[in-house]
C-alpha cells in the first residue's frame, strides 16, 4: 500500500530545520508521491528545486491568493509560466480566492485566479484552486472553465452546491485532515465518485486527528486516507490505491510508477 499527498507546503518554514527527515517519515509512512505546491511566483522556483531533487515529488508554481497584491496586474505570471514549463512542475497554482482572511481585495484575487486559470489552459496543466467563504465566485470561475481546465478543489470545505459545480464540471475535489475535524460534513467524503478524489496533508497547517495541534507533514497523509475510509465504508487500501490513481492521471505522471 502507497500514499500519495497531493498538496503539501514544503518550501514553509516550518520545514527549515528538518525537511529531510521530514521526508524520511513520509517514506517510512509509504508515502511514495507528494506535490510541492507554491505561494509565490518566489517560491514556484523553490518548490521546483525540491522536486528536482526528490525523484518522489513533483511542484506546481502559482500564486495564493492570501500573496495576492492590490496593484496586482499580471506581473508575476511570467514567472510563474517559466517555473512551469519545467517538466517536473505538473500544475498551475496554487490560486483562488479567499474571502475569509480577505488578505487582498476581492476584485485583484478574482483577477489573478482568471489569469491562473488562462496560463492551465494555454499550457495544458491542471489548476490548483483554494477557495473559502468564496463559494458562489469560486463556483462562477468553475463553470467559465468547464471543458478547458481541469482543476481540483483542494482541502475542500464544501458546501456541496461547489462540490456538484465541481463534479458537473470534471474537476477533482481533495480531501484534508479537515475530514478528521468535529463539524466537518463528513456526506462530502461519501458522495464523491471513488475516480474523482484525493488526499493531501496541505502541511504544514490542519494536521488530522490524532496529530492534530502538531505541525502537519506528509507521512500524516496515511491518517487521512484512514478517515477518508472510515467515512466511506471502505477498506484503506481502496482508499489508498484509488488516491494513488487519481493523482497521477490528475497531475498527468507516468501510470507505472508516478515517476518521472
Amino acid at each position: 500500500m502507497r500514499f500519495f499527498d497531493s498538496h503539501c507546503h514544503l518550501t514553509d518554514a516550518a520545514y527549515r530545520e528538518d525537511l529531510e527527515e521530514t521526508l524520511e517519515r513520509a517514506r517510512a509512512a509509504s508515502v511514495e508521491g507528494v506535490i510541492a505546491v507554491a505561494s509565490t511566483h518566489s517560491d514556484s522556483w523553490d518548490a521546483l528545486g525540491l522536486a528536482c531533487r526528490h525523484e518522489s515529488m513533483w511542484s506546481t508554481a502559482g500564486v495564493h491568493p492570501h500573496h495576492v497584491t492590490a496593484d496586482a496586474d499580471g506581473d508575476e505570471m511570467p514567472a510563474v509560466r517559466e517555473a512551469a514549463d519545467h517538466p517536473r512542475c505538473v500544475a498551475i497554482g496554487e490560486t483562488g480566492l479567499d474571502y475569509y482572511y480577505d488578505t487582498a481585495p476581492r476584485a485583484a484575487q478574482r483577477a489573478s485566479f482568471e489569469r491562473h486559470a488562462e496560463l492551465a489552459g494555454e499550457m495544458d496543466l491542471p489548476l490548483v484552486v483554494h477557495s473559502r467563504e468564496a463559494a458562489d465566485d469560486t463556483a462562477a470561475m468553475v463553470r467559465e472553465c468547464a471543458g478547458r481546465v481541469r482543476g481540483v478543489l483542494h482541502c475542500f470545505p464544501g458546501p456541496g452546491e461547489l462540490l456538484e459545480e465541481a463534479l458537473a464540471a470534471g474537476w477533482s475535489i481533495s480531501f484534508t485532515g479537515i475530514v478528521t475535524f468535529r463539524g466537518y460534513d463528513t456526506g462530502l467524503v461519501k458522495i464523491v465518485p471513488p475516480d474523482r478524489y484525493m488526499i493531501e496533508t496541505d502541511g504544514p497547517y490542519l494536521a488530522p486527528v490524532p496529530k492534530r495541534g502538531r505541525r502537519n507533514e506528509p507521512a500524516f497523509v496515511a491518517h487521512v486516507a484512514g478517515a477518508v475510509a472510515h467515512i466511506r465504508g471502505e477498506p484503506v487500501e481502496k482508499v489508498a490505491a484509488d488516491t494513488w490513481r487519481n493523482a497521477v492521471r490528475f497531475f498527468g505522471l507516468p501510470e507505472a510508477n508516478g515517476r518521472r
